[in-house]
């Protein structure tokens, strides 16, 4: 507790400890002057103020820290924050343009009023009861989930805000979640489609690869990109008004499972996977020429090599679990995580 009120005090200016110490003088006056204004009242006040200088004094640093930079870039996910961060270092730019990164993954969950509170907790709720998460990650969720709203909140105005989205249903709903957070801010948004960029300057015709998402993608193809597109492509006020209209449009729906189609992002059944699935699983039987058990992770992992969409191994796992109520497929061992049970058909 000392070390942090050093802290803080070393962070004050001259002329704002003089006016704390003028403050509690004050109030040590109206102490010994009686008139009602008690002791027990006076530590409470000066506790207070205490509180309220630790936050000024965070606060400060923040803002400091923010003073530095000279851009933002918003990413989905931690892959794609970490090929960024070394494509940053390599171009000199680490110290300059700040990363916000929302861990979430968006093209699965429901989204329904995501901007509030109540559409949170929603959310959370959901995720808890149906997907496999780490309980350190899940007790942590809401909080890093909230601190990432707070921090686009208090992205600089003069910062031009870069946001990286692919052509898949995660980014692409993220990023409209996000343009309705920053519908109040002038800042210049631009947007890079990692797609269309991959397209223009790596695709090779020998090379049949289309990347899923930003982080299927290299920091050095990265960086080449961000080189190449940082000063284009500035969204207008009425491309804004129309994503952010696309979001009111999304965020009333309770469903869970989005995938991108026709370049929109499509609302779908979260059974929309569950055919291919048992066929993944039938096909594994008759290359074995056997029904035996097949751990469950060999098949997740299989169906998400085939997918063309970013939908992540925790919702195909999940509907694994529920075709196993469902009694299409027998287990062997505990579904605590899909590296601890097998299936089969039944």
């Amino acid at each position: 507790m000392l070390d942090e009120m050093k802290n803080m005090i070393n962070q004050l200016d001259e002329k704002e400890l003089k006016s704390a110490l003028f403050l509690f003088y004050c109030r040590a006056q109206a102490v010994e002057e009686g008139n009602g204004y008690s002791e027990q009242q006076f530590y409470l006040d000066i506790n207070k103020s205490y509180n309220d200088l630790l936050e000024y004094g965070k606060n400060k640093a923040r803002d400091d820290q923010d003073a530095q930079y000279e851009a933002t870039h918003i990413v989905f996910g931690y892959s794609p924050m970490g090929s960024l961060r070394v494509a940053l270092k390599e171009l000199g730019l680490y110290q300059k343009e700040k990363i916000i990164t929302f861990s979430d993954l968006f093209s699965i969950g429901p989204i329904w009023q995501l901007h509030n509170a109540q559409g949170m907790d929603y959310r959370y709720e959901w995720l808890r009861m149906h997907i496999n998460i780490d309980e350190e990650v899940l007790s942590n969720y809401q909080d890093n989930f909230e601190q990432t709203i707070l921090n686009i909140d208090q992205i600089p105005t003069h910062h031009p805000i870069i946001i990286w989205a692919g052509e898949n249903s995660h980014e692409q709903t993220g990023l409209r979640f996000v343009l309705n957070l920053l519908k109040e801010k002038t800042n210049d948004i631009i947007i890079i489609n990692v797609n269309e960029a991959y397209k223009a300057y790596f695709d090779r015709p020998e090379i049949d690869f289309t990347p899923r998402s930003t982080g299927e993608i290299s920091h050095e193809q990265i960086k080449q990109i961000y080189e190449k597109e940082k000063n284009r492509n500035v969204l207008t006020q009425a491309e804004r008004k129309t994503l952010e209209q696309q979001w009111k449009q999304l965020c009333e729906k309770k469903e869970v499972l989005r995938i991108w189609q026709d370049h929109k992002i499509m609302n779908v059944p979260e059974t929309f996977y569950d055919e291919y699935i048992i066929q993944t699983v039938k096909k594994s039987h008759s290359e074995r020429k056997n029904n035996d058990f097949i751990k469950s992770a060999r098949i997740i992992g299989e169906v998400i090599g085939h997918l063309d969409q970013y939908v992540g191994d925790g919702f195909i796992e999940y509907r694994v679990r529920r075709l196993i109520v469902d009694g299409i497929f027998d287990m062997e061992g505990v579904p605590r995580a899909m590296r601890y049970y097998s299936i089969k058909m039944r």
